[in-house]
C-alpha cells in the first residue's frame, strides 16, 4: 500500500462507518458504540497519516533538489528582479539561470546603473559562457550554495546562487561594470 492508497481507504472506511452509525437502530446501542469507537479511532488516525506525508514529501523534494544541484545540470526560474536601488520588479517573461556541466546561459534582465558599458547598453546578463571556478556547498541549514565567476568581453560576473530544500533560489550577481542586482525564483524540477 502506497502512502496515498493508505490514506484513501482510510478516508472510504471512515465514511463507510459512519453511514453504517447513522442507519443503525437506536437498539443496538451495543454495535454503536463499537462502532463510535472505530470511528473515533479512524479520526484520531488521519490527521497523523497525513502529516506524516507532508513530512515525507518535504523529504523527498529535499532529496530530489539535492541530487539535481549535485548533478550540475540544472535551470532555475527566475521570477523577480531585485535591484539595489527601487522596488522588487515580478518578471512576466521566462527568465533563466542555466548550469549545464561545463557551461551557463544567463538569460537575466538588468535594471540598475551601469558605470562603464559598450555603446548601444551591450548583452548585460545574457550570455553562454564556459563554467570556470564553480563551488557548490551544502550550508548547516541543507541549502545548496552555488558560486561561480564569468569572465567575458563585456564585464567580470560573480554569482551566487542558493537553493533552498524547497526549491526556491535566490541568485546573486555583482559586477565589476554595473550595479550589483539579486533575483528570486525557483529550481526546475521537470525532469525530476
Amino acid at each position: 500500500f502506497s502512502l496515498k492508497k493508505r490514506e484513501e481507504f482510510l478516508t472510504f472506511s471512515y465514511i463507510w462507518l459512519l453511514y453504517i452509525y447513522i442507519n443503525l437502530n437506536a437498539t443496538d446501542m451495543k454495535t454503536k458504540k463499537q462502532i463510535l469507537m472505530l470511528l473515533l479511532a479512524l479520526l484520531v488516525g488521519l490527521p497523523t497519516l497525513s502529516a506524516q506525508s507532508k513530512e515525507e514529501k518535504k523529504e523527498q523534494k529535499k532529496e530530489a533538489v539535492t541530487k539535481l544541484i549535485a548533478s550540475e545540470n540544472y535551470k532555475i526560474d527566475v521570477q523577480t528582479a531585485l535591484p539595489m536601488r527601487g522596488r522588487s520588479v515580478p518578471l512576466t517573461s521566462p527568465y533563466s539561470l542555466e548550469i549545464s556541466n561545463d557551461s551557463v546561459i544567463s538569460y537575466l534582465p538588468y535594471f540598475g546603473r551601469a558605470y562603464s558599458i559598450p555603446y548601444g547598453g551591450g548583452d548585460g546578463l545574457n550570455f553562454r559562457a564556459p563554467l570556470k571556478e564553480y563551488t557548490m556547498k551544502m550550508d548547516k541549514k541543507g541549502n545548496a550554495v552555488i558560486q561561480f565567476i564569468i569572465r567575458n568581453p563585456e564585464d567580470r560576473y560573480e554569482f551566487r546562487a542558493k537553493v533552498y530544500p524547497n526549491g526556491s533560489a535566490s541568485i546573486d550577481v555583482n559586477m565589476q561594470n554595473r550595479q550589483s542586482i539579486s533575483f528570486q525564483g525557483k529550481l526546475d524540477m521537470k525532469d525530476e
